[in-house]
């Protein structure tokens, strides 16, 4: 019993060791704390940090760059001094570091002055998970970083930090499990004052290239900054950030689009389990819609395929929800995406079998092709069979079922499964009774467009 024991202790021990060793270590880098090997002297010419400014609890772990309120904005100026950085890294003296700059964020060095004018200097909200770089022995050196709120970046057009101003180092997306890190407070960076392990962002790409960034004034949260793409702060647009916006209907829309309407009114998108994937069904919303809420306010989406990995499509989920599709059962092809959404391309590409449910496919093909079991009711009857050989459709699934049940009935009683979700949906009974002499009801499912018709009616009542 000992022994067993001591062997169990080692195992834990050695599981423990193992699940630590798959941390992912991360930089911490405090706001004005100068870096060991910048690409640029960090001595407040290129760029300035905030220092006093607290990190904001995230609605979300996973933000998209077109998330208004993500980041922030001052009137101060020169928070990044974008000529100054072009001067620097066109300077035939830093040729070696332009090409390494140039190298990491994909482009070549003759399009560095190009690529720069198009930044947007904004100052962290959160404390955000990004890939740094330093600059040692002409070679550019990731490192997984955590950025305090207040750091000053230069964001492209997809709302992504690309560069830490103070410093002129190019930053990338991170790329690891931000639930799998080890963040290190070290070479000065001393843990700061609200740091939440659990509040940390990381940013994704916008779904749409951005015109401009709905910023929130760090110096008055209650004004906002609409400041354009590839400008410093000489064309901001201040705004009212307490004025409310109602939440518009979403539901049949993709995550994306729905994010990007929000966004558009200045509020925020999440889904209930993190960002689903950019194409996943959006069913209804929370709070819903004709709630009103404040800039920067967050929106959490329901979509079809929660609870299942983010690039699991919509048409997983139909076999969950057939029960639901009493209530549009009479028209489930005019419900929720296509009446509430301009957006008809979901709907109507996961709904192929919208014309295949004609009442000619079914009357044609069932007797023959889907009813597997119509060889036995004629071969029962082939005195009564004869006559009517010519008309499959009434002969055969008349008799063989009971007098009182039409053909519909007949694919029921082959197929008990397939017959729960077509009693929610009566317009894809028929296209169902073509389908089970070749597959399980839930692999016809699919084909018969139950996306939509699942969707539909949690998007009714939001």
């Amino acid at each position: 019993m000992v022994r067993r024991l001591a062997v169990v202790l080692a195992a834990a021990v050695i599981l423990s060791g193992c699940t630590e060793q798959r941390l992912f270590a991360v930089k911490a880098v405090a706001a004005g704390v100068p870096s060991l090997a910048p690409f640029f002297e960090e001595d407040g010419s290129l760029g300035t940090d905030e220092t006093k400014l607290r990190p904001e609890q995230a609605h979300s772990g996973l933000q998209q760059g077109n998330t208004p309120g993500l980041y922030g904005g001052t009137q101060k100026p020169k928070v990044c001094d974008v000529d100054r950085l072009k001067d620097f890294l066109t300077d035939p003296r830093n040729r070696q570091k332009a090409r390494e700059w140039a190298r990491i964020v994909g482009i070549t060095p003759d399009r560095i002055e190009g690529y720069i004018d198009d930044l947007t200097p904004v100052l962290l909200r959160h404390d955000t998970l990004v890939k740094n770089h330093d600059y040692k022995k002409g070679k550019a050196v990731a490192f997984d970083a955590l950025l305090e709120a207040g750091i000053a970046v230069l964001v492209n057009d997809q709302g992504l930090p690309a560069v830490k101003c103070s410093c002129g180092n190019p930053l990338q997306s991170f790329d690891k499990d931000p639930e799998k890190i080890s963040v290190k407070f070290e070479d000065g960076n001393k843990k700061w004052d609200g740091y939440e392990k659990s509040d940390v962002v990381t940013v994704k790409p916008s779904p749409q290239p951005l015109e401009q960034i709905a910023l929130t004034d760090v110096d008055d949260p209650d004004q906002g900054i609409n400041r354009p793409v590839g400008s410093s702060g000489e064309n901001d647009e201040p705004f009212d950030a307490t004025k409310e916006h109602a939440v518009p209907r979403v539901a049949g829309m993709t995550f994306d689009q729905a994010s990007q309407r929000l966004s558009e009114l200045g509020l925020a998108a999440t889904g209930s389990d993190g960002l689903p994937s950019g194409d996943a069904a959006v069913t209804g919303s929370d709070p819903g819609p004709g709630t009103e809420l404040r800039f920067g306010e967050a929106v959490t989406l329901s979509v079809a395929d929660d609870g299942e990995e983010p690039g699991t499509p919509p048409k997983s989920d139909p076999s969950k929800e057939p029960s639901t599709d009493d209530p549009a059962s009479d028209d489930p092809t005019t419900v929720g995406p296509t009446t509430d959404d301009p957006n008809t391309d979901d709907p109507t590409t996961d709904d192929p079998s919208t014309s295949d449910p004609t009442t000619e496919d079914p009357d044609t093909g069932d007797p023959d092709t889907g009813d597997p079991s119509s060889s036995e009711p004629t071969t029962d009857r082939p005195t009564t069979g004869e006559p009517t050989t010519s008309e499959p459709t009434t002969a055969v699934p008349t008799t063989p079922t009971t007098s009182s049940t039409p053909p519909t009935v007949e694919p029921t009683s082959a197929e008990p499964t397939s017959a729960e979700p077509t009693s929610a949906d009566p317009t894809s009974v028929e296209p169902t009774r073509s389908e089970p002499v070749t597959s399980e009801p839930a692999s016809s499912e699919p084909g018969s467009s139950g996306a939509p018709a699942s969707a539909e009616p949690a998007a009714g009542p939001a």
